[in-house]
């Protein structure tokens, strides 16, 4: 077999002799010479230059080999007539028969000297290339993705004595024990979420295996089961098809132990994926669109090159590695038999069951062990529910980590008969839990690492627990987070919470109604205010704010709403609006008279100067937008407004503690500073009342430039 990675520069030929199988590897590259066809015994071509085999080197074959007819048996059988291929090395003269062509990848590393493998081989002097291994037998599940072989028996991986005697299922308890996670990680702490746990009244306790390596719990599953591997497992090498966290952990699993590994992932796979498992040594094969495609192409090499397949989370080696996390729970959690829950992430449900198989055999009597998944990726429950594993047609993005069409065979029969229960989230909330851990530790977890905090803060609520002392764990199971998603995080980790209301408001299309809206609001911090003139009797907003009492404040405010002729709608559930129609409110209109301005706010200035036709007023700050670390501004500019000035478009969001955006035509600016921020605002102002308007500008504090003639203004909103 031709393997392409390595982890030390290849030194030396691989051969065999006598039917024997001992490793040697490539001395600089092989050259392609030639072809001939199977069946009959032609000599290969003569050696060219050969040279003295390096000191240490293991006894080569003689420096002519044949290529044989078929053989029966054990051995690799060649059809008759076949094309084989000669490769030799142009520094020691020997050469290797493949059935790959100089085009095929694995010969292309042959032929740039990187690393071959072992394979099999029949007879003394002979040196073939022929892959003939079996398919492992457990792969990554997936509703498209090849069904595993059949097998002699269910668990063929584990001798017998780590079998239960009575039942044939693995000894867990046994295997978590002698697992062999330490010889690569170390112990990841337990810490106690302070902030967390005093806003709900219970003892939140954190696993921080978003403290690995490489940033996730997959690096344990991963290690234990490649450490368990025999040597010529090793040597032959693994694949395994992932673009994420499993993929890193046997690549490091792989460098640690000097074992070859091929990961698959889909053509698609973001480059920075690629890297962070190329960087660990592994080989990264892109094949297909997608992972379906992937995943065979994965199975595809496992037998045709005999590499071992990883799994991710269906098998019962990985299970014990992930089940030494529930080990060290109960060894460092203060009076642990006393805990009331541990809550878990579940995607292929690997990691609940180890903690599962461990924990009711150790710890209290009382302590539940907890499965977390998505509303849009529940296999889990919906296969507890059905008594089979289900299927899901399609799952949610967001939580990829645990994105997952169907669990574990094994992961499923160990949580049918252990798991306590399983408890669904929203993105909204998982965005609030990644919030809470930065809270408390100042790390930034991927939101599949949030999801089981995410889960326990809803067991907590809908149990009426608030207050009530109890005492649980969250493992946070990883860190790999997208740069992109923080965005999104940040945009709906207060609504996750609770602690903002996203709204919408039907409002007397006049002049003055904005006041009115804003006093209904007022204290309350107005976060993002959506509006656009329509020419119509009523105006259509979408408005949030914060809350302290969401439930209590909105039934409030929508009253005190219908008191003024002004309706509204919690639509903070509203994934249509959240992702989409909060940014699409407005359209083209000509405004009579409108003009545009575009301001910026600072701390500190006073002073008048001119660039050009523009006319730039800077004043100190007392008055303009509302920040919140100045309330109140926001008001104070529209009591300012003459009710002749009428606001034709309204766009406001507050992007953080220090910094915010307001928008009035335009769009929301991202562009701001902790001490200064730009506006873009859009205002009807009557030919008869300019100089007015102008007044009005040098009292406030902004620093303003005219943008009424600016062509992308005049092309996408008017």
């Amino acid at each position: 077999m031709i393997q392409a990675n390595m982890h030390e520069p290849p030194s030396y030929e691989h051969a065999v002799a006598g039917g024997s199988q001992q490793p040697l590897m490539a001395q600089g590259p092989f050259a392609y010479t030639g072809e001939s066809k199977a069946g009959t015994y032609t000599k290969a071509p003569a050696p060219v230059d050969a040279k003295v085999s390096p000191p240490g080197s293991p006894k080569l074959p003689p420096t002519t080999s044949y290529y044989p007819a078929p053989t029966q048996g054990a051995g690799p059988s060649t059809p008759s007539g076949a094309t084989v291929y000669h490769y030799q090395n142009p520094r020691t003269g020997h050469v290797i028969t493949s059935l790959l062509p100089p085009d095929h990848p694995e010969m292309i590393c042959l032929q740039e000297g990187q690393h071959i493998t072992k394979s099999r081989f029949g007879l003394v002097g002979i040196l073939v290339a022929i892959f003939w291994f079996p398919l492992e037998e457990t792969i990554e599940y997936a509703s498209d993705a090849p069904a595993r072989l059949p097998a002699s028996q269910p668990y063929p991986r584990l001798p017998p004595h780590l079998l239960i005697t009575s039942t044939g299922k693995p000894d867990y308890l046994r295997l978590i024990l002698m697992s062999k996670v330490y010889d690569l990680i170390k112990e990841t702490p337990l810490v106690l979420a302070t902030n967390l746990s005093a806003r709900l009244g219970n003892e939140i306790w954190l696993k921080r295996e978003d403290l690995q390596e490489v940033f996730s719990f997959k690096i344990r599953g991963a290690y234990n089961f490649m450490a368990s591997l025999s040597e010529e497992e090793r040597w032959k090498g693994v694949v395994t098809c992932s673009a994420g966290n499993h993929a890193q952990g046997v690549a490091l699993s792989g460098s640690r132990l000097n074992i070859p590994c091929t990961i698959v992932m889909p053509k698609g796979t973001p480059t920075i994926k690629v890297r962070n498992v190329a960087r660990l040594g592994a080989k990264v094969v892109l094949h297909g669109s997608d992972f379906d495609e992937a995943k065979a192409e994965c199975a595809r090499l496992a037998e045709a090159h005999g590499l071992v397949f990883v799994p991710p989370y269906d098998d019962p080696v990985v299970i014990a590695g992930q089940g030494t996390i529930g080990m060290e729970i109960l060894k460092q959690a203060p009076n642990s038999q006393t805990l009331d829950g541990i809550f878990g992430a579940v995607g292929g449900g690997g990691l609940v069951a180890g903690i599962a198989e461990y924990v009711k055999r150790i710890g209290g009597p009382d302590t539940k062990v907890m499965g977390v998944e998505t509303v849009d990726g529940d296999a889990m429950e919906r296969s507890l529910a059905a008594g089979e594993r289900v299927t899901l047609p399609e799952v949610g993005p967001f939580s990829d980590g645990t994105a997952v069409k169907i669990v574990g065979e094994e992961p499923f029969r160990i949580c049918k008969e252990l798991l306590d229960g399983v408890v669904k989230t929203t993105n909204d909330e998982i965005c609030a839990a990644i919030k809470d851990i930065f809270e408390d530790t100042r790390s930034v977890t991927e939101p599949a690492g949030a999801l089981a905090l995410a889960g326990l803060k809803n067991y907590i609520v809908a149990n009426d627990l608030v207050g009530a002392g109890k005492r649980f764990v969250a493992v946070v199971s990883g860190a790999n987070m997208n740069f992109g998603r923080l965005r999104f995080v940040a945009e709906r980790a207060e609504l996750g919470e609770g602690r903002e209301v996203l709204m919408s408001v039907d409002i007397p299309e006049t002049p003055g109604s904005f006041i009115a809206l804003h006093e209904i609001i007022h204290p309350r911090d107005v976060t993002e205010f959506v509006y656009r003139f329509n020419g119509t009797p009523r105006a259509h907003i979408i408005i949030s704010f914060r809350v302290q009492k969401s439930k209590t404040e909105i039934a409030e405010v929508i009253t005190k709403l219908k008191e003024r002729d002004m309706y509204g709608e919690d639509i903070s559930d509203n994934e249509l609006a959240k992702s989409h129609v909060r940014y699409l409110v407005g359209g083209r209109l000509v405004v009579p008279d409108e003009r545009l301005f575009s301001f910026g706010m600072w701390g500190s200035g006073g002073l008048l100067r001119r660039e050009g036709d523009v006319t730039y007023h800077v004043f100190p700050f007392g008055g303009g937008l509302e920040f919140p670390e100045r309330p109140g501004a926001l008001r104070k500019f529209l009591l300012g407004l003459q009710s002749e000035w009428n606001i034709s478009l309204w766009h406001y969001r507050n992007y953080g503690a220090d910094m915010a955006s307001l928008t009035f035509v335009l769009i929301s600016v991202t562009d701001v500073h902790p001490d200064v921020a730009k506006v873009l605002v859009g205002i009807q102002v009557p030919q008869n009342t300019a100089k007015d308007f102008e007044a009005f500008l040098s009292k406030v504090a902004f620093h303003y430039t005219e943008e009424t003639d600016n062509a992308v203004f005049k092309r996408f909103l008017q």
